[in-house]
């Protein structure tokens, strides 16, 4: 009774702290630290320590998670805007506040990006012989080559579409790029504003000349325009660029989901436009032209020194120049899973529960091996999966889809409001059915995050069953570029829950009571806070306690005020948040116990792992849960216990690893500014996944030379 007296106690303080200290000095925005997540990224675009051909990666990515930023976030803060509604967020901003300060960094990193595309990653690429060129730096030959290739590849697919009597102004398309233009019809001074749309089934950037000068397609089409608006003086033309809200708004009273997603995803191609791109040296009088056709204000027009959206940039990393990237690395099977027959994969699983750590251990000799396993395996009765994010070439449709054709029950959990990826689950979804898969499409509000698949099998007269949770989605690109863990068990109690939360997804019914497995919405958030207070407890009794935990963004308020609490009560707490993260750590008397790293690397840092120690009681999960507010109250998430030591201690060990890096971490201040973490003198940096990938070639030797 003592220890709960005295926790209510100390929950208490912290209430009294929380009134005391303003929601600004106690939480950072989740915009801005978003943005500072970008600008991380954007950061290793400028490392020169960095292969070139990776600098450019990262600055694509930079300009893709923008994009995004925008389309979601910045966009329902119009939203909220424009709908009156003055709800501060929990850092105490109000929607206004909270655009117009984004704003203000959205613009400094537009000319951070600028000014290291040109003049530092176009320069170093021109050094390599990847020269990106104007038109005006073209040779005669070169210029007659690119004339050619306009006319047969470029101006065939070219629509002007002139505003006028008759003629409205054009829908534009988000994400794409366009010139707007002034036309003057020189004969009667008719001036007439235009839009041609850059192509977007062509490559972005043309390839002219032996020397393979590349030319943005913009640029060329730029050149070229005349042809378009024959016997017309072109008086002005600009790129631009137009990003609108791609939220879907499904009713929770559909009555047919897929329908309701189809419908939503045909609507969003004209939702409200959250960001107007135009280039800088656009005129004012075609800018407010463009405004005017768009109903934009000016607080959404970001005007970008130089080439518009270097998303497009990707192209240029898959050009052949390995010189220029770093060390390809190739997953390895993990032993002694890989190389199984069905039965010895099965076997293997029951005698102990099997870690696999992507990309690290191969995705195809693993999961992709038990899943095709199971589809053909005879004893095999049952196959059940969830599609949350799966690419064109996922393993996981097919053996599904094989299963069935085997006679065997198989069901499958698409996720179709996956946002991004709502038209390809759409189609997987109607191939599954028609090849016999029962598909089941969740609930309208409720996206079904967790990562599991389970097997039944039987075995000598009676039915077993195994399974497989996850970190990470069911794709196989991403295995190749995304750090996950993914466990196979056989225990019978994680089985147990797998398959009455698969029955209470695709039934009807209330949720079961979970014997092992943390659910969201169904209590994971409060077994989180609970474990949180079990280690802020022994810290109060002197005894060890110790927080660590892995996710990719932390926003809950509960969870962070319990982190607070627990850092008060002397709990010693490190987080690995790679992107978005509220809470301020180092705050003297609130959080001067935590300490806040995220870590960047060659693959996306995905994995989401949690270890409490609190005396001599710990626990270590994993599972697909952020500890943020769409994650734990709002999704179907799914976390474990791992029981298996020697599991727990590799979950420690790679823990310790990225705690331990030099080479591409950061660490945030109490004021919410992130500094990158260097090595000390005479020190060469370290790199967590360079000493995982050492690992990962270690376990295979050692299992070669036994």
């Amino acid at each position: 009774m003592d220890a709960f007296r005295d926790h209510d106690v100390s929950m208490a303080t912290a209430r009294t702290k929380k009134k005391t200290v303003a929601a600004a000095d106690r939480l950072i925005s989740r915009e801005l630290s978003f943005l500072d997540y970008d600008a991380r990224v954007l950061e290793l675009a400028e490392d020169s320590d960095l292969p070139l051909l990776e600098r450019v990666k990262f600055c694509a990515i930079f300009s893709d998670m923008l994009d995004e930023f925008f389309m979601t976030r910045v966009a329902g803060l119009i939203g909220q805007a424009s709908a009156g509604l003055n709800v501060r967020s929990p850092d105490g901003r109000t929607p206004h506040q909270a655009l117009a300060d984004a704003r203000e960094v959205v613009i400094g990193l537009y000319a951070t990006q600028s000014r290291v595309w040109s003049r530092e990653l176009v320069p170093a690429l021109a050094a390599e012989g990847i020269v990106i060129s104007r038109v005006e730096d073209l040779s005669a030959s070169e210029l007659d080559e690119l004339e050619r290739r306009y006319a047969h590849e470029v101006y065939p697919v070219l629509t002007p579409l002139a505003v006028g009597p008759g003629q409205p102004f054009p829908f534009i398309s988000p994400l794409s790029i366009s010139l707007a233009v002034f036309a003057r019809d020189p004969e009667t001074g008719e001036e007439r504003f235009a839009r041609v749309k850059v192509p977007e089934g062509l490559s972005r950037f043309m390839a002219v000349g032996d020397a393979g000068r590349l030319l943005p397609l913009e640029q060329v089409l730029s050149h070229f325009l005349p042809s378009l608006f024959p016997g017309m003086e072109v008086v002005e033309r600009s790129a631009f660029r137009v990003t609108r809200d791609a939220d879907l708004d499904v009713s929770d009273e559909a009555d047919d989901l897929l329908e309701e997603v189809e419908l939503q995803l045909r609507q969003r191609r004209f939702g409200e436009v959250a960001r107007l791109e135009v280039s800088s040296s656009i005129s004012r009088a075609l800018s407010e032209r463009l405004q005017l056709g768009l109903r934009v204000s000016d607080d959404l027009v970001y005007p970008i020194a130089g080439t518009l959206d270097l998303a497009d940039t990707m192209e240029l990393t898959r050009l052949d120049r390995p010189d220029l990237k770093v060390d390809s690395w190739t997953p390895l099977a993990r032993p002694p899973f890989s190389g199984l027959a069905a039965d010895d994969q099965f076997a293997t699983i029951r005698a102990s529960d099997v870690l696999v750590h992507h990309p690290y251990d191969s995705f195809a000799s693993s999961f992709e091996s038990f899943l095709n396993a199971s589809a053909v395996d005879p004893p095999v009765i049952a196959l059940k999966s969830t599609v949350y994010r799966t690419g064109d070439d996922t393993p996981l449709v097919p053996a599904l889809i094989e299963a069935s054709e085997h006679g065997k029950q198989s069901v499958c959990l698409v996720e179709i409001k996956a946002r991004g990826d709502e038209r390809r689950n759409i189609e997987w979804s109607r191939a599954l059915e028609q090849a016999g898969v029962h598909v089941v499409y969740g609930f309208p509000t409720l996206k079904i995050h967790a990562k599991m698949t389970l097997v039944v099998r039987r075995e000598g007269g009676e039915l077993r069953r195994y399974v497989h949770l996850g970190t990470g989605n069911y794709n196989r690109a991403t295995a190749r570029g995304y750090e996950d863990f993914g466990v196979f068990t056989a225990d019978e109690a994680i089985a147990a829950d797998v398959a009455d939360l698969f029955n209470y997804l695709t039934g009807f019914g209330h949720p079961a009571h979970f014997r092992k497995l943390l659910v969201a919405p169904f209590g994971l958030r409060q077994r989180l806070v609970e474990e949180i207070r079990g280690v802020a407890d022994a810290a109060r009794a002197g005894l060890k306690a110790r927080i660590r935990i892995k996710v990719n963004g932390l926003t809950h308020v509960e969870v962070i005020d319990e982190l607070y609490a627990a850092s008060e009560a002397g709990a010693r707490i490190d987080l690995i948040v790679r992107g978005v993260c509220s809470l301020r750590p180092r705050i003297p008397g609130l959080s001067e116990n935590i300490r806040v790293r995220s870590v960047l690397g060659r693959f996306l840092e995905h994995s989401r792992l949690f270890v409490f120690e609190a005396g001599d009681r710990s626990l270590t999960l994993l599972g697909s849960a952020d500890m943020m507010p769409r994650n734990l109250d709002h999704r179907v998430e799914v976390l474990m216990p791992v029981d298996s030591i020697a599991i727990q201690s590799e979950i420690a060990a790679t823990l310790d690893t990225l705690l331990a890096d030099t080479a591409s971490s950061w660490e945030l201040e109490a004021d919410g500014s992130w500094h990158r973490i260097r090595p000390k003198k005479e020190e060469r940096p370290r790199s967590a996944q360079a000493t995982l990938m050492r690992r990962a070639r270690r376990r295979v030797s050692l299992a070669h030379s036994r």
